[in-house]
């Protein structure tokens, strides 16, 4: 799987380690400076791990001599009491370390393993899921990453490389043919999509020439009717549902044959991984 890391990993941990460390760690102070450890980080509970670069960066920052062995990767499914990975080095750094090491690792495996909950929940149905920008503030495209690890497919990153024409757009140009004019002028090399609540809205987005319709808060039997729609037209529009989407439901509305469903649940409702660091400390 080609997976690319983020551009601004090294400025994540950049940032955790300030805020965590501050002037210093007072208590790993207690320990000599001299002495070594080795720390063993064990999983709890089933997941799709994810972060391990974090992890190694937050480790090289404190201090080059700490050498991390991993016995898993970004995207493998481990189960309880799973030995993940082992950091020797001295015993100031893994204590110093551990709390934004685990953050990292804990938070992305928690938004991965959710992600692939959901792409489980719909194969076979040839419908793909969809990430939102619903993410923690300044970690977006280490969620974004994490998404891509459980197996689902981000939508834009930012305000920056996608249109999407929602409500308040819509009534400042006056309509949706207005409103996507204005996007193409404005930026006609990134795909153009328009939130519509109502099947006449989406024939107003067809007309307009589209590339994609998010169709929010749509019933059943109002998807299937767009889908049905779409497929006759000679340019079909990309279809995405939105809105009161859960992981009970989320099947029923791929059936409909649409082709995205994006979820926020994967990253904002996100529940961290539990795991374990266990430090040995010697002379």
């Amino acid at each position: 799987m080609n997976n690319p890391l983020p551009a601004d990993l090294g400025q994540s941990v950049a940032a955790a380690l300030a805020e965590d460390i501050g002037s210093g760690d007072l208590t790993a102070m207690l320990v000599p400076a001299s002495a070594r450890g080795q720390a063993r980080v064990i999983s709890r509970e089933a997941a799709i791990l994810c972060g391990t670069a974090w992890v190694d960066a937050v480790f090289a920052a404190l201090d080059p001599e700490v050498r991390v062995v991993w016995h898993a990767h970004d995207g493998d499914a481990i189960t309880p009491e799973q030995l993940l990975f082992e950091a020797v080095g001295p015993a100031r750094a893994l204590l110093t370390a551990e709390r934004s090491a685990l953050n990292f690792l804990q938070l992305l495996s928690g938004t991965a393993t959710t992600a692939q909950r959901y792409v489980r929940a719909i194969e076979g149905t040839g419908c793909r899921i969809l990430d939102t920008r619903k993410t923690l503030p300044g970690l977006r495209l280490a969620q974004k990453y994490a998404v891509r690890c459980g197996g689902a497919t981000n939508h834009r990153l930012g305000l920056y490389d996608g249109i999407l024409i929602k409500e308040n757009h819509i009534a400042a140009a006056g309509s949706i043919a207005a409103a996507v004019a204005a996007a193409r002028k404005l930026a006609d090399h990134v795909p153009v999509e328009v939130e519509v609540e109502t099947l006449d809205e989406l024939e107003q987005a067809f007309a307009a020439d589209a590339d994609l319709a998010l169709l929010d808060e749509f019933s059943l039997a109002q998807l299937s009717e767009a889908v049905g729609r779409n497929r006759r037209r000679a340019r079909p529009l990309g279809l995405e549902a939105s809105g009161g989407i859960n992981l009970a439901t989320i099947r029923s509305i791929a059936a409909t044959g649409v082709d995205f469903i994006s979820v926020g649940a994967i990253t904002k409702h996100v529940q961290a991984v539990d795991l374990s660091m266990r430090l040995t400390v010697g002379p």
